[in-house]
């Protein structure tokens, strides 16, 4: 008889042991593992390989750390974008081709004309489940292991906080490589180079201050929203908020550093959402920076936070996904199980109590508080529905909300837009439908507000552009439309008390909602 191939023995060894070790007691994993382990499919030899690996007495923590990451690999996937047209046609467009930004966006512009609107739709998703391998996850948790048991600053994490901020092998929706051995191979000496070995701070700092010398921010990567892996951030130098954070949480959780990465959905008084990355102490301090970009304690987020959620690796049973509720469809960025809500780590909050004005549909018990951004009402937050009102938790303040309902997969209003101020009061922009004023404006967004030399307010406008003024009520209602000159622009008949937009004709509908006190715009 022909001698079986190494390798095919070696994995019969295994499957015979996992076999054994499931039969004698299946008890021994968890349900969550149990669960991961029946929908590996033809992976599920991969992942007790892992598990047998870990089975001697002496690494029994190790195998605790395998049941957490297989426990919560559900999920976790390499998801890749594609750019397509109003017809649903894959759009060719690497954004390395432009030299810079400007000509990326000329190029965009010139596409669209030609294709109509382009869009970022999802499209394959590699489940870790389904392709990770032994090889990959015993390297990863034996790395951590070393990085957790020997680093100096690394001493004072708890089994607990290892799992949650070193341990994880993805920093997002990247594909896979192996980065913890380059990364402990690079900075191997670094706490000689410390005046305080101890101190994760400085540790942090020396690592990040190497990762700038290498790795940049380009916004031509915003065209470029599937994540990039290691070697494609190596060989590019160069990428988005996202791409900045995964190559810094690669090189300090390597080494150690319990390196998260934060995130708002949506700006509260701005467009587009932001990514960075926050640094936990042993004490449990939480102090934000950003990977390849400025160091813990010297930076600071640009706009208004309503939000701020933390990427975990393991699931969280208390998000909207895993809860009883009618309506099936959730917001995107509502709809994740793996994150966890840190916004009172960033800024004072209040929990907000909101009467729903509007009729609750039968399907609906879950409502949402919403923030303008980039032209439209994003979800940012939800809570339950119980006698027409919803409680949210932990809002940032000096905020303009819209409580809503999410319905067909679009944000309908359920009452109307407030000011959530500093003490926590709350003051209801609703029309006055019977007062109405004249109203004189001087830009479309956040200016210093002045007066010229000849008394007349200074204007931020573009020369015989049209502007159109809008009101909110249960939607954007047009007041009407003005020519810039070099004066304010004049607006009368104006409900007053009230949500107001201005917006330049054919824009990117980046202008900022505002108010009007004491005849000031004031910018929301």
């Amino acid at each position: 008889m022909n001698e079986m191939p190494v390798r095919l023995v070696q994995t019969l060894v295994v499957l015979t042991l996992t076999i054994f070790l499931v039969g004698c007691s299946q008890s021994r994993y968890p349900s969550d593992v149990a669960k991961t382990l029946e929908a590996a499919g033809d992976n599920r030899v991969e992942l007790e390989k892992v598990l047998a690996h870990y089975s001697a007495p002496e690494d029994s923590l190790k195998l605790q750390a395998a049941f957490f990451l297989i426990g919560n690999m559900e999920g976790h996937c390499y998801a890749t974008y594609a750019l397509r047209d109003t017809a649903d046609a894959d759009i060719d467009f690497d954004v390395l081709d432009y030299v810079n930004f400007e000509a990326l966006l000329v190029a965009a512009d010139s596409i669209e004309k030609e294709r109509g609107e382009m869009d970022f739709q999802r499209g394959d998703k590699t489940l870790d489940v389904e392709t990770i391998t032994s090889d990959f996850l015993i390297e990863q948790i034996d790395y951590a292991f070393r990085a957790w048991r020997e680093k100096p600053w690394a001493q004072g994490f708890s089994f607990y906080e290892f799992c949650q901020y070193i341990l994880p092998y993805r920093g997002s929706n990247e594909p896979l490589e192996s980065w913890r051995r380059p990364f402990w191979k690079r900075y191997i000496d670094i706490a000689d180079s410390m005046t305080n070995p101890s101190d994760p701070i400085e540790a942090a700092t020396l690592i990040n201050d190497d990762i700038m010398s290498w790795f940049g921010f380009d916004p031509r990567f915003y065209y470029h929203p599937t994540d990039q892996g290691l070697s494609e951030m190596l060989a590019n130098g160069v990428g988005r908020c996202e791409d900045m954070t995964n190559i810094t949480i690669y090189a300090m959780r390597a080494n150690g550093l319990a390196v998260t990465s934060d995130y708002t959905p949506h700006w509260a008084n701005s467009g587009n959402n932001h990514a960075w990355n926050a640094i936990i102490t042993p004490d449990s301090d939480v102090i934000p920076f950003m990977g390849a970009e400025a160091n813990p304690g010297h930076y600071g987020l640009a706009n208004k936070l309503a939000k701020v959620y933390r990427k975990s690796f393991g699931q969280k049973k208390d998000n909207l996904v895993f809860l009883k509720r009618k309506q099936e469809k959730i917001p995107p960025w509502l709809g994740g199980k793996s994150y966890i809500d840190v916004t009172a780590h960033y800024v004072d909050v209040c929990d907000v109590t909101v009467a729903l004005t509007a009729e609750i549909p039968d399907s609906v018990d879950i409502a949402y508080l919403c923030v303008f951004n980039s032209g439209e009402w994003k979800a940012i937050h939800w809570g339950h529905i119980e006698s027409s009102t919803a409680t949210f938790t932990d809002m940032g303040k000096e905020i303009a909300y819209l409580p809503a309902f999410y319905i067909n997969e679009e944000i309908s209003p359920a009452g109307p837009p407030f000011i959530l101020h500093d003490d926590c009061s709350l003051t209801e922009l609703e029309p006055d439908t019977v007062e109405h004023t004249t109203v004189m404006l001087t830009s479309t967004t956040r200016r210093k507000q002045e007066i010229s030399t000849d008394g007349v307010a200074k204007t931020f406008f573009t020369d015989g552009q049209e502007y159109e003024l809008s009101y909110w009520d249960n939607g954007w209602q047009s007041v009407g439309t003005a020519q810039a000159g070099n004066k304010p622009l004049k607006f009368d008949n104006v409900p007053a008390v009230s949500l107001y937009w201005l917006v330049a004709k054919d824009s990117d509908k980046e202008e900022r909602i505002f108010t009007i006190e004491i005849d000031r715009q004031v910018w929301w």
